[in-house]
């Protein structure tokens, strides 16, 4: 059948589907967006439209009424809060913005993939930039004044792309007087692009043979 008013019965049809979509009680609606935050600070306005399967506009009016702020401001004040210092390499030399830090025990770190980081014909990361935030990542959750990255197991699961934001996660599994074990997983969002187990040698087992330092093993892989 051929409407003489297709164009309107479209727009009628989409409204009425839009507004079933919409039709979760907003007490609800907000308790799933608080949660979806709570659960991870990073995620931004574009995921939670998908998750909550809402516009935009929606999301982000929610945000104002619950007093949650935007993703930059949420990172900014992230990066605010009082977290351990870096002992292992001065706080330059880390690639990527750390916003959390517990020493011996967890990390996270923000890297923005910008036009230096990428290769000019294809909008994608070169890989030693992804590897640099994990190895220094993992170095800067150890608790010594001397953490060289001894070995490293990597796996990238996929391409990062130009204006994406790294967010790097790292976990102490296993550590003694002279080594430690520990794993950094990298998101785009919520999708995993990187996974690396690193040994990590303190000051007490710096002296060992085959041990790179640092970022120095991160630039020669």
């Amino acid at each position: 059948m051929v409407y003489d008013n297709q164009p309107r019965y479209i727009l009628r049809t989409l409204g009425k589907v839009v507004r079933t979509i919409e039709r979760l009680p907003k007490r609800q609606r907000h308790q799933l967006l608080t949660g979806l935050i709570e659960d991870n600070p990073f995620i931004t306005d574009q995921e939670l439209t998908r998750q909550l399967k809402v516009s935009i506009q929606t999301v982000r009016l929610d945000r104002l009424e619950l007093g949650i702020p935007e993703l930059r401001e949420r990172m900014k004040l992230m990066a605010e809060r009082s977290y351990d210092a870096v002992r292992s390499l001065p706080l330059h030399e880390v690639i990527g913005d750390i916003v959390d830090l517990q020493l011996d025990n967890s990390g996270i770190s923000i890297f923005e993939i910008k036009e230096e980081h990428v290769f000019s014909r294809t909008g994608i990361a070169r890989g030693h930039h992804v590897f640099a935030q994990a190895n220094s990542l993992a170095v800067a959750v150890i608790n010594d004044e001397i953490a060289l990255t001894a070995t490293a197991d990597i796996r990238f699961v996929r391409s990062v792309k130009l204006g994406e934001k790294c967010i790097a996660k790292a976990y102490v599994r296993s550590g003694g007087r002279s080594k430690a074990k520990v794993e950094v997983c990298s998101y785009v969002g919520d999708e995993l692009v990187f996974q690396g187990h690193f040994v990590i040698y303190r000051s007490a087992g710096a002296g060992e043979s085959g041990i790179e330092g640092g970022m120095d093993g991160a630039d020669r892989n």
